[in-house]
């Protein structure tokens, strides 16, 4: 006598004990067939990709700028956002390469709502298939609007429905130091910034660097869905993000530069991208401005160690708490995670950023 799983019925016990429910989950394939990418939305995948990798050799003297909401709740403000930033992208061009932060899954410290992917209704019904597939068909419309997009990679199985949209990949400060994520960055095929931890480790940002750019082989899925072994190559475009941490920030030129000797220590590029949020702004998103402005001053006086900003920034400033079940009660363009910049404030800094570009080149 067998269990539904096919195992003997004496066993069941040893398995499902905390489980309450097991369902199916759709392919990569199959949401990718559903929300095709275009051959004119591969192309600026490409180009987004390409110009990330000539901004962190060197190639590129632009400064990248990857900015939008801590993370998407409303793809409907979302594209109000993105609609807005890519008349500012082409407006700055020549000397910002803007990419839009389109981050669907959020890690919590202890509890609260997962990001778009996890929970798309914002109310606990947890509808991934339906969150995978607004998803991609959020990254497919941005992409439209001629904008490069960035998302954070939190779940190893998330990449293989959106993977081909992104142009920049992150990693966060709680997973820096996971094998699995530090595996996963060497599979992708998009440049990946890994941050330092949350308590302002910074040498398990640069030890994520060198793994990732190694090869591996690790337990995985493909586009089928199907475990599958996957071997890589190896990322040569990771790279550390500077978020600050518990000790305080870490934006600072002294910080720079012994972050590049620890990434030429270890044999890497010596390129950093900083994160004006989260502990760099001291958890105060108007703060962001005060490091936008003491980078911009250092970029204009020559510095080129620093090759990309973050910010968080969305329609309206600040933050709100999400109510299950009541998301029409939300404030429009208003972030239910981290605070953000509102989006006027974000043009003045994308502004003070592309002005010490010209003065750096001057």
């Amino acid at each position: 006598m067998t269990s539904s799983l096919g195992l003997p019925a004496k066993h069941a016990d040893l398995d499902n004990q905390r489980t309450v429910g097991i369902s199916p989950l759709h392919s990569p394939v199959a949401v990718r067939a559903e929300h095709p990418i275009s051959d004119a939305a591969a192309d600026i995948v490409r180009a987004g990709r390409r110009a990330t990798v000539d901004v962190l050799n060197g190639a590129d003297d632009r400064l990248m700028v990857i900015v939008g909401p801590c993370s998407v709740h409303d793809p409907v403000a979302a594209r109000d956002y993105a609609a807005r930033l890519a008349g500012k992208a082409a407006e700055l061009a020549d000397r910002l390469h803007l990419v839009m932060r389109v981050y669907f899954e959020k890690p919590r410290t202890s509890l609260g709502w997962k990001g778009l992917i996890n929970d798309p209704r914002l109310d606990g019904s947890f509808d991934v298939n339906t969150g995978l597939g607004l998803g991609r068909r959020l990254l497919v419309d941005i992409t439209a609007l001629g904008l490069p997009v960035a998302c954070e990679f939190l779940d190893p199985i998330t990449p293989q429905y959106i993977a081909d949209l992104v142009s920049y990949g992150a990693i966060g400060a709680r997973t820096a130091a996971s094998q699995v994520h530090r595996q996963l960055s060497s599979a992708l095929s998009m440049p990946v910034g890994i941050k330092n931890g949350t308590d302002g480790d910074v040498q398990v940002a640069v030890d994520g660097v060198r793994a990732a750019a190694a090869s591996h082989v690790f337990p995985g899925t493909d586009l089928n869905g199907q475990s599958a072994l996957i071997r890589t190559a190896g990322n040569p475009d990771c790279h550390v993000i500077l978020r600050g941490g518990s000790a305080g920030p870490n934006y600072d030129a002294a910080s720079v530069a012994d972050t590049g000797l620890r990434l030429e220590k270890a044999g890497l590029a010596r390129r950093v991208v900083i994160d004006a949020s989260h502990g760099n702004s001291n958890k105060d998103h108007n703060r962001q401005a005060d490091v936008v402005a003491d980078l911009a001053q250092r970029i204009a006086a020559g510095d080129r160690e620093v090759v990309g900003v973050m910010l968080e920034s969305f329609l309206v400033a600040g933050r709100q708490d999400l109510e299950l079940g009541r998301a029409e009660e939300l404030v429009y363009g208003q972030s239910i995670t981290d605070a953000c910049l509102d989006w006027d404030t974000t043009a003045v800094q994308l502004d003070r950023l592309a002005a010490a570009v010209t003065a750096r080149r001057g």
